[in-house]
């Protein structure tokens, strides 16, 4: 597939109008692929060499969510069934189709590193500058995905020793706030309470966020909880425009109320 850079974006009802070939070309070329390729491609002479055609792996991986594609191993597929499909993410005619491994290296690589942050914010200082984004209000919400390991089960939190009565001697007192304050000294930083990260710097908050997979509650429409098994998305999107301004990615378990100062 050719690139051809464009200078300018494109509406979201222009886009669902292209055909998909056009379509990619449109997406991909509002994209700095020559960042990402330089941030990922391998920079050492020494080891087996790579013939990985990364340009084209990092287009399908784009292409993967235009298309709805759940899972790496479904992508691979696609790109041994459909022939055209594979030359419209850049892949030559002698190009093998890269293994499940190869791919879950390059986006270990990119989770890695910071340059997909980076293209998103030049994307969006071009949307700006282009009169695309001109929202007053922005909306901020959270959404589930599920993990796709199992559940594991739900720990039984042991009985508490029952709290001895009566009102606690001043010497008591004194060793107990002791060891509350020890213990709060040393939680982690998203479990300690919401005043005690006010004043963390932004960038120390973002590298400590829990990105594991871990169990989480909402309620439904019907004002029921729900549990889930899985991870959390935290985005700050353009009420107008519906640009995603800010994301950020992290535990099922995490409150949201946590993360709205960080956008």
């Amino acid at each position: 597939m050719t690139i051809i850079r464009q200078t300018s974006l494109f509406g979201i009802q222009e886009l669902y109008d292209m055909e998909p070939t056009y379509r990619y070309e449109e997406i991909i070329s509002a994209i700095d692929l020559d960042m990402i390729h330089h941030e990922v491609n391998k920079k050492s002479r020494l080891g087996a060499p790579e013939e990985l055609n990364y340009a084209a792996m990092i287009i399908s991986i784009f292409i993967r969510y235009v298309e709805r594609i759940p899972t790496i191993k479904d992508l691979i597929k696609r790109l041994n069934d459909d022939f055209v499909f594979k030359l419209n993410c850049g892949f030559l005619v002698s190009d093998n189709t890269p293994s499940e491994a190869s791919y879950s290296r390059l986006l270990t690589k990119l989770s890695e590193l910071t340059v997909l942050e980076k293209v998103q914010e030049k994307v969006l200082l071009q949307a700006t500058a282009e009169g695309f984004i001109i929202d007053d209000t922005v909306a901020i919400d959270a959404t589930h995905f599920e993990a796709r390991d199992q559940a594991p089960p739900k720990e039984e939190k042991s009985k508490a020793e029952p709290k001895k009565r009566g009102r606690k001697s001043k010497e008591e007192r004194g060793q107990w706030l002791v060891e509350q304050a020890e213990k709060e000294a040393n939680l982690p930083l998203y479990e300690k309470k919401i005043e005690a990260q006010l004043d963390v710097p932004l960038a120390k908050l973002r590298a400590e966020v829990p990105q594991h997979p871990k169990w989480g509650v909402k309620k439904n429409s019907e004002g029921k909880n729900v549990f889930l098994y899985g991870y959390k998305g935290h985005l700050a999107v353009g009420t107008s425009s519906q640009y995603i301004l800010q994301s950020l990615f992290s535990s099922g378990s995490l409150n949201d109320g946590r993360q709205q100062f960080h956008y």
